[in-house]
This record gives C-alpha cells, structure tokens and sequence, in this order.
C-alpha cells in the first residue's frame, strides 16, 4: 500500500511539475522557449526604467524565468551562438547565477536551461539589503577570468568584464520595465561569503548582483 502511495505521488508529480522531477534527477531544469514577441516598446520600456527595493515573494514562473534571462544574455543570433549583451572580443566570460528558494543554477543559453550549482536556499547571501533574501529572484553576474584570453593588465580586465555585466543588468531593467516587474542592481555583496556558498573558484570573480521579483 505505501508503495503504490508513492508511485502514485511521484507520478502525479511529474504531471504537474515535469521540469522539478527532471531537475531532481539530472541536476538540470530546461526552460520553456522565450516569448520573444511580447512586451512594449523600446521607448516606452525606457520611460519606465527604475530600480525598486520592495519585491513581493510570489515566486516567479518558469516561462517569465526563461524570458528574463534570455533577455539578459540568452542566444538571439542561432547562426553564430552570438548573444543579446555584447562581450569584448567575443570573452562571453560571463555567468548567470540565478538563486532561487530552491536552489542556486548557472544559466546555460545554449541548451536554454539552469544547471544546478548547488543546493539549497542561498539568497540570503547575495547581498546585505533586508529584501534581498525573501525576493523571489537574484541575479549574480560572475566573470570566469579563465576565459580571458588577453595580456591586459587586471584593471583593464576588470573594465571590460565589469561593462559586460552591465549590458546584461540593463537588458534585465529594461524586460523588467516592460513587462510591470520590479529590479534592483546592486553592489552591496560579501563577495568572499558569496563566493564559499556558491562553491566557486578562483578564475571566478563577483562582479554585481541583480534582484527580481513582482511589485510589492
């Protein structure tokens, strides 16, 4: 009888949540296709372009999670892998963590899904603001100094890899400002907390953090 209980939540499980039990299994959730026709236009999304600090803790959905980061850094070029945020030298350095109540993922644009980093509800680390650990979504923009491939000198790495972040954390302001979401980029991080939660290394550097959510 126990047995046949849970066979029969474990399938009911995979009818209603088919993309928590593949993550369970491979570590990997794939993520619906992007709603790249919907929204406002360029100009409007401007005008209504702002940081807000108050976030509801309704969690986000998997279709407006797709959307928001291939706005951020997703593939909108297939026949040349070329992405929505420019890269220097085509470094395409940059990483998506993306911490969620239920776990931490890196963003993969190629096969449009989260991979699993680590376990656990870690948004209490991405930053010292009170709201950042109840906001459904926190953005943290990683650059892996592994893939610079150049003979500049560290500020000047730093400069290029700290713009990168930033064209990503615009696309983010400016979806979030067209489809009525709230956002926030911030600086204020214990990078070297971070860093040990999200078990990086150490071609990994913290650049800056963004959180997302609904109106509060």
């Amino acid at each position: 009888m126990f047995k046949k209980t849970i066979s029969s939540f474990l399938i009911s499980l995979f009818l209603l949540f088919p993309e928590f039990v593949s993550a369970q299994e491979s570590g990997r959730i794939k993520l619906p296709n992007p709603q790249t026709e919907i929204g406002k236009p360029l100009m409007q999304a401007l005008m209504l372009r702002s940081s807000s600090r108050e976030f509801s803790e309704k969690e986000i959905p998997l279709q407006e999670l797709s959307n928001i980061l291939w706005a951020a850094n997703g593939i909108n070029r297939s026949e040349s892998g070329k992405h929505t945020a420019p890269s220097a030298r085509n470094w395409q350095e940059i990483d998506i963590y993306v911490s969620l109540s239920k776990g931490v993922y890196k963003y993969n644009a190629k096969e449009n899904s989260l991979d699993q980093a680590v376990a656990g509800d870690l948004r209490s680390f991405c930053g010292v603001q009170n709201f950042v650990a109840s906001a459904p979504l926190n953005l943290v923009y990683i650059s892996d100094y592994s893939r610079i491939k150049s003979s500049d000198n560290e500020e000047t790495k730093l400069m290029w890899t700290s713009a990168g972040a930033g064209f990503i954390a615009q696309n983010v302001y400016l979806y979030c400002a067209s489809q009525n979401l709230a956002c926030v980029v911030r600086g204020l991080i214990d990078k070297s907390k971070l860093a040990e939660a999200f078990k990086l290394q150490p071609d990994q550097k913290i650049i800056i953090s963004q959180t997302v959510g609904y109106p509060k």
